[in-house]
């Protein structure tokens, strides 16, 4: 079956592409974005052949997807992630339990929403005929990477940042990822690789710099959208480093109300960042439309220690269009919250999901939402590939046991 796409886009000149072949950045250098025919989309499919479709998770929208054959498909098993009312620790945000829902992307195949973006663009590439990719990575991204295209028969080359937490570079390799490390940030990273293309004859998979991930991460969007009866919260917040996800939504709300699958109002949103690197926030708050580069980057959530990123206009965009805002909150605070969600409802949150926890308990102290604001949080990834507590506390077996120790 042949996919709806019409064309490409440049997202920021409207200038038309087509879709064949293979693609990265417009003439103005700005992401290419990938268009639909919509209207014939709507005539043959309906919004219940998505409600029974039978395929894994987010492949269930390939009507909106751009992979031509189902062959091209490459699946490690999705699954539709869950969204987790937080109870308990709904008053240390100042919520009213249940008005606070977080979309755990962690249940997704390695651990991420990185295999939403990664598996488009490994299957296009399959289909395209690539046979070797690269990509620059704070983490998740090169483990999806790795995973999806070891899967496909396909080469990989990641390059991670030094800092890049040790369990994201070793799953990387573990998964056949060719992994390295480079002493610098991810724009660094990401020049190497461009700087090599035509040397090693790979192709960029870096955030935006072709049109495939971001429509993986819309699924996001249309999902949220089906798992709550074809409606949508009143705010969203989302940890931004590249961006891609808050804009891959706000691209799936606009052809779902295209298509007439929704007819409610859009959610407010809501991009997060860290105080040690935050050039949305600074840019919203000075109402510029792209963003400057942030110097120094530094913050222990890694995914979104992103200083630089090319789609800055397009998040920026999407928080302006929706009535949204962006806020930026310290490690300390995202530390703060990780340790009261996983202590009273049970959830690990990474530290990028648990910024998004912190951004909202802000936000409801100074008004920005109101209590009555249904909210949902993303926690992009599994706690588990973060730094822990370590359990420092022995029992000595063949000793009287103090059982004063255990409180009771």
């Amino acid at each position: 079956m042949a996919s709806y796409v019409s064309h490409l886009e440049c997202a920021y000149t409207g200038q038309r592409y087509e879709a064949d072949g293979l693609h990265t950045v417009s003439d103005a250098g700005k992401p290419l974005l990938v268009r639909y025919d919509l209207g014939r989309l709507g005539d043959e499919v309906q919004r219940e052949d998505i409600e029974s479709s039978d395929e894994p998770g987010f492949w269930r929208y390939s009507p909106l997807l751009p992979v031509d054959d189902p062959a091209d498909r490459i699946s490690l098993g999705e699954v539709i992630t869950p969204l987790v009312s937080l109870e308990r620790s709904a008053h240390t945000l100042g919520a009213r339990p249940g008005k606070v829902l977080v979309k755990d992307e962690s249940r997704l195949p390695t651990g991420s929403f990185k295999a939403r973006g990664l598996a488009l663009a490994v299957s296009m590439a399959k289909q395209l005929g690539i046979s070797h990719l690269a990509v620059p990575t704070n983490g998740n991204a090169g483990s999806a990477l790795a995973a999806y295209a070891s899967r496909a028969g396909i080469r990989t080359t990641i390059l991670c940042p030094y800092n890049t937490p040790e369990i994201n570079s070793q799953e990387t390799k573990a998964q056949g990822g060719d992994t390295h490390l480079v002493n610098g940030l991810i724009g660094e990273c990401g020049r190497i690789i461009s700087e090599g293309s035509d040397e090693v004859g790979w192709f960029s998979v870096s955030t935006l710099k072709e049109p495939y991930r971001i429509e993986g991460k819309k699924t996001m969007g249309i999902e949220l959208a089906e798992q709550m009866g074809w409606q949508l919260p009143d705010v969203i917040f989302y940890p931004t480093g590249g961006g891609t996800g808050i804009i891959g939504m706000w691209k799936a709300f606009a052809e779902l109300t295209e298509l007439g699958w929704i007819d409610c109002k859009l959610p407010r949103m809501v991009a997060v960042q860290s105080t040690g690197c935050a050039p949305i926030v600074r840019a919203w708050e000075e109402g510029e439309e792209f963003a400057e580069f942030w110097e120094d980057a530094e913050t222990d959530a890694s995914g979104i220690r992103v200083p630089a990123a090319l789609g800055d206009f397009l998040i920026l965009r999407a928080v302006r269009e929706s009535g949204g805002f962006a806020i930026a909150v310290s490690d300390e605070e995202i530390h703060r919250m990780v340790e009261a969600i996983g202590h009273e409802d049970g959830l690990l949150m990474c530290p990028e999901g648990a910024a998004t926890a912190a951004a909202c308990k802000v936000a409801l102290e100074k008004g920005m939402i109101g209590e009555d604001d249904t909210v949902v949080l993303f926690n992009t990834a599994t706690g588990l590939k973060y730094p822990m507590p370590a359990v420092t506390s022995l029992i000595d077996k063949d000793a009287d046991i103090d059982y004063g120790l255990f409180g009771y």
